[in-house]
């Protein structure tokens, strides 16, 4: 699904709604397990579902139960120094291609997974451990990319674009030559 598929991104600024943006894609067609989320640990998401693994008796914990449970409704959500959930096999096998990095997530080695030419991948890294959010899009045809790049575009990403598979196939080839 994520890594076989043709791909579209969006980055986003922290104060973007990202219920309107997702509720803007389910409603063109794309499936909530086609959706990764990826946020810094500095957006307003990340500190809620920071929060909630705190255990405390008076906080009221309905948002936090909220939150996470559209969260996990995704294929993926990436929080760098927080964690990640998978609920798509092909998106969890990327979350796992970076966890002998640093940052555990949302590192450069698991954005190249999901198809982002490595200076992509280390650009968008840098710019996830300090604000944003980035949404990344399985298409399950490389026609609709271009629909998932408008609808981005849209719904107020400061940058949107689709993964070229020659890309994604020499990044893999690189993976995999330095991880022998």
């Amino acid at each position: 699904m994520a890594l076989n598929n043709p791909a579209a991104y969006g980055f986003y600024s922290q104060d973007v709604a990202l219920r309107e943006v997702i509720g803007a894609l389910n409603q063109a067609g794309f499936g909530n397990e086609d959706i990764c989320v990826m946020l810094s640990p500095t957006h307003p998401i990340s500190t809620v579902v920071r929060d909630a693994r705190i255990l405390d008796p008076e906080r009221k914990t309905t948002l936090s139960a909220s939150m996470i449970g559209w969260l996990s409704k995704f294929g993926a959500v990436l929080i760098p120094t927080v964690g990640f959930f998978a609920r798509s096999q092909p998106f969890f096998h990327a979350m796992m291609a970076g966890m002998d990095s640093p940052a555990l997530c949302a590192s450069s080695r698991t954005l190249m997974a999901l198809g982002f030419p490595q200076f992509e991948a280390e650009r968008f890294e840098d710019q996830l451990h300090r604000r944003g959010a980035l949404i990344y899009i399985s298409c399950a045809e490389a026609a609709k990319t271009n629909w998932a790049i408008q609808l981005l575009r849209h719904t107020g990403a400061k940058e949107a674009a689709a993964l070229d598979d020659n890309d994604k196939d020499r990044d893999r080839e690189l993976m995999s030559e330095a991880a022998a």
